[in-house]
């Protein structure tokens, strides 16, 4: 599931360590279309979006 981080509303995967506090959201927002657009290294270990939803 994804979390965003609290203080910059930035898109992590669950258990990512580059955020400090964040709330788990049940679909990530309409704006992100492909893999790419999720900036953390914590997505590297996915291929595409329809791994994560």
């Amino acid at each position: 599931m994804p979390v965003m981080a609290s203080d910059d509303f930035s898109i992590h995967a669950d258990g990512c360590d580059q955020f400090d506090d964040g709330m788990p959201i049940s679909s990530l927002p309409d704006e992100v279309t492909s893999i790419e657009d999720l900036d953390c290294e914590c997505w590297s270990g996915f291929d595409s979006l329809d791994e994560i939803e």
